[in-house]
């Protein structure tokens, strides 16, 4: 199955500050915000953290990176081979980053593909019912390629 990813984080190759995995099919979704940076990029101050909460109370999920790590993993383990699409390259680098729990460590993953999917003239900032919330704007970028399939 395909699972859509968003991520969002502290500017220009910044750290991870919010994942959303949501799958093609099925209500299933993931969401995890991890601890803000001790500097946060002014942009992100102003149009991502306000937002982080924005999201229904059972998937407001405040945990460290390890713990986001193992629950990703946890929420793929039911599918074999699970393919994760972002519309934004870093989104699929922070994911795999995210993974790895300290050196020569993996969080417990099968085999992954990924996809990037390019979409001109699609924004998940123009589309998301909550623009820079991860969770919402992964449903619109699913959404966005459901519906042009």
């Amino acid at each position: 199955m395909r699972y859509f990813l968003d991520t969002e984080f502290n500017g220009f190759g910044g750290a991870l500050i919010s994942i959303g995995l949501v799958p093609e099919y099925g209500d299933q979704e993931y969401y995890a915000v991890l601890p803000l940076p001790e500097e946060v990029h002014p942009w992100v101050a102003r149009n991502v953290v306000p937002y982080l909460d924005s999201v229904p109370q059972a998937l407001a999920n405040h945990v460290d990176a390890a713990t986001a790590a193992h629950e990703v993993a946890a929420f793929l383990a039911g599918d074999r081979d699970p393919l994760i699409v972002a519309d934004w390259p870093e989104d699929i680098a922070l994911f795999c980053r995210l993974l790895l729990t300290g050196p020569a460590e993996i969080v417990d993953v099968g085999s992954l593909g990924f996809e990037f999917r390019r979409s001109p003239g699609f924004s998940t900032a123009m589309n998301s019912r909550v623009p820079h919330n991860a969770l919402h704007d992964a449903r619109a970028l699913r959404d966005f390629v459901l519906g042009h399939e």
